[in-house]
C-alpha cells in the first residue's frame, strides 16, 4: 500500500456582499462578491466584506517591493531614472515603451533577458502582439507584465551581492530586504504574513486587505515618511505621476488612465485575481479591494463607483475614465440589453 500524502484541510472563505450584478432585461443574470476597505492613519474609516481577511496582495505591492531598490541605493548606483522606477512598479502591456526600456537596464547592469526569471507572456496590448505576430517572434520574458519589477530586483540582488541566478530565492539578501520594507510599511508580523509563488515567479504575499491599504496610503503619503524611506516614497509618487504610460499602457489600462487623469493625484496598482489598491497622495489614506472570483469586469466598476462614492476623483475626471464603469451592456449589435449595477454597501 501507498501512503496517501496529506493535503492540507480547505480553509472556508468568507461570504462577501454582492458588491456587482449584472442585469440582461430585467432579471439579474450575474453577480460578483467581495470585499473593499479605506483607512487613513487612525485606522479603518469605511468599507464592506471583511477587510481583516486575509488576500494575496499580488502585484499591487510592487511599490512596496521596490523601496529597498531605493534605501539600499541600488537605484543611484545603476542610474535608474523615473522612466525606469515607473517600470519597477510596473504591469506593463509589453508595447516598445516597456520592453526597449527594460532592456536597455539589463544591459547597463551587464545582464540579458535570459537573466529573467518570470518567463515569457504574450504581450497584454494588442498591437505589440500584432507586431510580433507580423514578424514571426515568440515573446520572450521581456514581454511578462513583470520584466520592469524583476530587473529592479536584479538590480537589487547585484547590489546586495547575490548571484543573478539567486535573485528571487526568498532567503538572499535582497528578497529579505524586500519582505521586510513590506512587513514595516503594512505592519503586519512575521505570524500574519503568509509567503507563497506568483504567476512571475516571485515570491508573493498574503496579508489582511485593511493592511495592504495602509501600506498603499503610506507609500503615497511620503512627507509623512522621514530620511530614506521618504525620499524613496516621493521618487516613486513621481515616477507614476510623471509615467502614467509606463506603470500599465496605452490601450485601455485602468491604472495608467487613472493616474493620468488625476495628473497623480490618485497613486493606483492593480493585482492579479481581483485586487486593486489605490493611494490618494499627500493625504494617508488607502483604498484596497478584492473581487473573490478575480474578474476584471467587476473590478473595474467597483473601482470607479467608490472613487465616485469618496469624492477622490473629480466629476470631470471620471467622466474620462467611464468606459471602464460599463453602466450599459450593449449586444454585438450595438442594442442596450442590460446594465451593470455596482452595490457599495459600506459598513463600519
Amino acid at each position: 500500500m501507498h501512503d496517501t500524502p496529506d493535503v492540507p484541510a480547505a480553509r472556508e472563505v468568507p461570504v462577501h456582499p454582492v458588491l456587482v450584478r449584472l442585469w440582461r432585461g430585467e432579471h439579474v443574470e450575474s453577480q460578483h462578491r467581495g470585499a473593499w476597505v479605506v483607512v487613513d492613519e487612525r485606522g479603518v474609516q469605511q468599507g464592506a466584506g471583511n477587510w481583516r481577511e486575509p488576500v494575496f496582495a499580488r502585484s499591487s505591492v510592487k511599490s512596496l517591493q521596490a523601496v529597498p531598490l531605493l534605501e539600499s541605493g541600488a537605484a543611484d548606483r545603476y542610474g535608474f531614472d523615473a522612466a525606469e522606477l515607473a517600470l519597477a512598479l510596473s504591469s506593463h502591456s509589453a508595447e516598445p515603451i516597456h520592453t526597449e526600456r527594460v532592456a536597455a537596464l539589463l544591459a547597463r547592469l551587464g545582464l540579458s533577458v535570459e537573466h529573467l526569471k518570470c518567463g515569457p507572456q504574450v504581450p497584454l496590448d494588442p498591437e505589440a502582439r500584432r507586431e510580433l505576430a507580423r514578424r514571426g517572434e515568440r515573446p520572450s520574458a521581456l514581454h511578462n507584465n513583470c520584466s520592469g519589477k524583476h530587473a529592479a530586483f536584479l538590480a537589487l540582488a547585484l547590489h546586495t551581492r547575490v548571484a543573478p541566478t539567486d535573485y528571487l530565492d526568498p532567503s538572499a539578501a535582497s528578497q529579505r530586504a524586500v519582505r521586510a520594507a513590506l512587513q514595516e510599511l503594512t505592519e503586519t508580523p512575521d505570524e500574519e504574513l503568509a509567503v507563497a509563488i506568483d504567476g512571475c515567479s516571485a515570491p508573493t504575499f498574503r496579508l489582511p486587505l485593511a493592511k495592504l491599504a495602509a501600506g498603499i496610503a503610506r507609500i503615497a503619503t511620503p512627507g509623512r515618511g522621514s530620511g530614506a524611506r521618504g525620499a524613496a516614497c516621493t521618487r516613486m509618487v513621481e515616477a507614476v505621476a510623471r509615467h502614467p504610460e509606463l506603470i500599465a499602457g496605452n490601450h485601455q489600462r485602468l491604472c495608467t488612465d487613472l493616474a493620468r487623469a488625476t495628473r497623480g493625484r490618485l497613486f493606483p496598482k492593480i493585482g492579479a485575481e481581483g485586487i486593486y489598491v489605490i493611494g490618494r497622495v499627500g493625504t494617508g489614506q488607502g483604498l484596497a479591494l478584492k473581487i473573490d472570483d478575480g474578474g476584471e469586469r467587476a473590478l473595474h466598476a467597483l473601482v470607479i463607483a467608490l472613487l465616485e462614492r469618496l469624492g477622490w476623483a473629480e466629476p470631470s475626471e471620471l467622466a474620462g475614465l467611464a468606459r471602464y464603469r460599463d453602466a450599459q451592456l450593449v449586444n454585438r449589435a450595438g442594442l442596450v440589453v442590460g446594465r451593470t449595477e455596482v452595490l457599495i454597501d459600506a459598513s463600519r
